[in-house]
Formats: structure tokens, sequence, C-alpha cells
């Protein structure tokens, strides 16, 4: 991930910078993470980190950004003719919440917030739906819908479910029994 401030540089010890940042989120948070505690952990000086990022939002929408990608890259909608198409949708999804659940959890309020707000991401994630509404329509295995609609209430749905089971803590196993719980009406109600 580059940093496109070009006053700035750029460079490895940027990257250790981020990777300290991520460190104190897994021990004690997102929202515990300061510039001091990144200097210490490094022991470096102010400079060396004023001269990489203008303040410490920048290190967390780093993280964030990066966060999003590596849920992004985990998706994988390639549909076997000969499964079950709502299983393998199911499944996908899930390996989704699972690399989200992961990738998130020390981040949640940030990353949640930064999502909220994020148009690319939104953007993305429904025009991704769409693809696979059209292409479930076009196969007959789901009614004709509003995509935008319905893209923008799964995202919804599975967005929201994620955070508010990072946010409570609920272990991983017992979240994704939740989402096949909930999702599964989604699913049902859109069938052909």
């Amino acid at each position: 991930m580059k940093n496109t401030n070009n006053d700035l540089i750029y460079d490895e010890m940027s990257e250790k910078i981020i990777a300290a940042a991520e460190n104190i989120a897994a021990l004690e948070g997102a929202h515990n993470i300061n510039v001091r505690k990144i200097l210490k952990e490094l022991d470096i000086t102010n400079r060396v980190f004023y001269n990489r990022f203008h303040n410490i939002s920048e290190v967390l929408d780093i993280i964030s950004e990066k966060s999003i990608l590596e849920v992004r890259e985990s998706l994988s909608f390639h549909f076997d003719e000969n499964k079950d198409f709502f299983q393998q949708i199911m499944d996908e999804v899930e390996k989704t919440l699972i690399k989200s659940y992961e990738t998130r959890l020390n981040f949640v309020h940030y990353v949640f917030e930064n999502d909220s707000v994020s148009d690319s991401n939104y953007k993305w994630w429904t025009e991704e739906i769409k693809k696979i509404l059209d292409y479930a329509i076009l196969k007959g295995y789901i009614i004709d819908v509003d995509k935008e609609m319905t893209s923008y209430a799964i995202w919804c749905f599975i967005r929201g479910f994620n955070t508010d089971a990072i946010s409570r803590k609920i272990p991983l196993e017992e979240a994704l029994k939740r989402y096949r719980y909930g999702f599964k009406f989604i699913l049902n109600g859109l069938k052909a």
C-alpha cells in the first residue's frame, strides 16, 4: 500500500510503522493506537514518523484500506453448474465473513466507520453483488428483482452482520452459525 502524498517518504520504515500500528491494535485495540506508542515500539523519533505520515489517521487509513482489499481478494464467485447455486453463495459469503472477521477484529470500529463513508467500497461490493444477481436471474435460479435495491440490502446485511458479530466479540463459529441462519431467509426469498 503506497502513501500517495508526494511530500512524504514511503519506504521500509513506513511499512514498519504500519506493522507496529497493527501490532498495537492486536494487543490493545485500534482505539489505543497513537504516535507515541509507535515511536516507543520502534524506538524511533517523531521526525521519522512525520517524514512518512502526516498523522496517525493516515496510518489507520492505510490499514483500513489494506483490510478492505484483503476481504475483497478473498471473494471468488466462480459457479459450478453441477453444484447447488444457493449453497455456493452461502459458502462464498461465509468464506468472506471469515476473512473479514480475522482481518478486522482489532480495527472493527475504525474500519466500520470508514467502510460506512467509503463510496468506492460501497460501489465495489454492490456491483459485485449485481453481477451475481444477473447470473442467477439468467440461469433462472432467482426471481427477477430490482438489482439496485437487492444488492444494497444484501450488502447491508452482510456488512452489518459481520461488524456486529465482531464488536460483540461473538466467537467465529457462533457468528457463522447465526449468519447461516439469517442469510438463508434472504436467499430463500430470492429463489425462483
